[in-house]
């Protein structure tokens, strides 16, 4: 009983906290009480995700909630588009607890179909836009989806599924008969009936190395996560945001509903494109943009005669994650936008776990930041052994929102109630996180230990490499070895021994790559992450 009642102190002590924080960023503000009323009943009637539009529209309805290819959208737009979605979706026939598929680019189809499933009780699964046929068929099947509310652009894919379940087009560049606008257009837009079910949302990892799995999330019922998250990056309530990232990723998903909690405006466009986003942050006055350290390459190389036309004054967050940002990124990130750069580290299974603010990465620009505030993060030996700082150990995280577990069975390994990141990495004296490389990327070459990612900083610093990725081979001699994919800045002109003379003047001769190939791009998946699986496939052919 004691020990009851000691968490619950906890939670409400953490909330408390969490709740100061959400409001010294302007979250909380006085609500008339017949709102609060009816905010109440939304979150009775559709759980956290469905009533995230609600209570956002009964706060800040005639505020802009977002503006993409086609325009604005206030709060009450939106609440007004989800139940005329879901109610005609219900009429249709889809029940509480079925399945609802988004192959979505980010634009309003994807706000219209997420609240209108969550609406709806449905089990939301957020399907990677770059699917091919065959992957998307499998997940479909996998993941038991009912309705697949699909852009036109992915008609193909979807047609080729042999059980095609109904599908609906969220996006298209004429009207499609049943497409979400028509729905909407005709549609009813008083709020739908209670479910009677709470919906439910599945996550992919990001599959880089394999087919991506359905992480099954709870949904949020705490402001530890918010308050977290603010009280290292000041972020601000009714400002505007651009969010690069794709929507279905973790991090674009949060970060839509920290504005809803906001009522902040999200600028999103259907493609990334450097000059575009950096135009949309200067005309629209953005204080923040979200994006993963790719994106963050693609906006630095178009050079100082292209930033020097557009004022970017307003930028106060550049809030990168996704994958690795390293330091010779982030230094020039921090050179030409000051600082004003925030790195998190983190995963699709347990969420958040670190995040570095400009302090951390000006003293230690290669760390992913000290332990968040409802977080633990603790490294562990290959027998379960926690490991002293300063040495390298697996990374597990703990924070109360970690995932559920795998849709197809399984979960990641646990220590103590802790989740694999599936990182290896080690803790500095100050208390700050660096991630060395992936547990299943470390080769070992001649008996020495190497992870890709340390040679890949290497080669990051070379003014002649654009971008590079290393990966382990078989080697008959040495068991693997190292093979560098380069792609060169336009105009270079780089040997294969150039290449491994840069990397011997900074690592040791066994991380020194013994090949080299010159490619014109990695494969990435649209969150940015090089998918190494691709790398021999996609890319011998490319040597040049």
């Amino acid at each position: 009983m004691i020990h009851i009642l000691t968490r619950f102190a906890k939670r409400l002590r953490d909330e408390f906290w969490a709740m100061r924080q959400v409001a010294r960023a302007g979250g909380l503000t006085p609500i008339p009480l017949s709102r609060l009323r009816a905010i109440a009943r939304a979150m009775r009637a559709y759980g956290p995700v469905g009533a995230a539009v609600s209570m956002a529209a009964f706060r800040y309805r005639d505020r802009v909630a977002l503006i993409d290819d086609r325009g604005a959208l206030t709060f009450a737009d939106l609440e007004a588009r989800s139940n005329a979605v879901a109610n005609a979706w219900r009429r249709q026939g889809l029940r509480a607890g079925d399945g609802v598929g988004i192959l979505a680019r980010n634009h309003r189809g994807f706000w219209d179909a997420l609240f209108g499933a969550a609406k709806s009780g449905a089990r939301i699964v957020l399907l990677n836009s770059d699917f091919g046929g065959a992957q998307l068929a499998d997940v479909v099947r996998r993941e038991g989806i009912d309705l697949l509310v699909h852009d036109a652009e992915y008609a193909e894919q979807v047609s080729s599924i042999a059980a095609r379940p109904r599908t609906t087009t969220a996006w298209s560049d004429k009207p499609v008969p049943g497409c979400l606008e028509m729905l909407i257009a005709k549609g009813d837009c008083s709020p739908p009936p209670r479910p009677g079910v709470e919906s439910k949302l599945v996550i992919l990892t990001s599959g880089t190395t394999g087919s991506p799995k359905g992480a099954l999330r709870a949904q949020p019922r705490s402001l530890m996560p918010a308050g977290a998250l603010l009280s290292r990056v000041p972020f601000r309530a009714r400002e505007v945001t651009e969010c690069a990232v794709p929507l279905f990723h973790a991090l674009g998903f949060g970060h839509l509903m920290l504005a809803m909690l906001f009522g902040s405006t999200l600028l999103v466009h259907r493609r990334f494109d450097a000059e575009q986003t950096i135009g949309s942050l200067s005309g629209r006055r953005a204080t923040a943009i979200i994006a993963v350290p790719i994106m963050l390459r693609r906006i630095i190389d178009l050079g100082p005669q292209t930033w020097k036309e557009y004022d970017l004054s307003a930028l106060r967050v550049i809030f990168v994650a996704g994958s690795q940002l390293g330091g010779s990124l982030c230094r020039e990130a921090m050179d030409v936008f000051g600082p004003v750069v925030y790195n998190m580290y983190g995963s699709t299974e347990v969420a958040y776990a670190t995040i570095a603010t400009p302090e951390d990465l000006d003293a230690e620009p290669n760390c992913v930041g000290q332990v968040m505030p409802g977080a633990i993060v603790r490294l562990f030996d290959e027998y379960g052994q926690g490991v002293p700082a300063g040495t390298r150990g697996r990374v597990f995280v703990g924070n109360g929102i970690q995932f559920d577990g795998y849709t197809g069975g399984g979960g990641k390994k646990s220590i103590d109630g802790l989740l694999a990141t599936g990182d290896i990495g080690h803790f500095d004296g100050s208390g700050r996180l660096f991630i060395d490389g992936r547990a299943d990327d470390m080769i070992v070459s001649g008996g020495e230990n190497v992870f890709p990612a340390e040679v890949e900083e290497a080669l990051a610093g070379h003014p002649d490499i654009m971008e590079a990725a290393v990966i382990g081979v078989p080697d008959g001699e040495y068991g693997q070895r190292l093979r560098s994919f380069i792609v060169p800045r336009p105009g270079a002109t780089l040997s294969e021994s150039d290449v491994r003379a840069y990397v011997r003047r900074r690592l040791a001769r066994f991380k020194v790559p013994r090949d080299v190939r010159f490619v014109d791009a990695l494969p990435r998946n649209p969150a940015g992450k090089v998918t190494k699986n691709l790398l021999d496939r996609g890319h011998e052919q490319a040597d040049r």
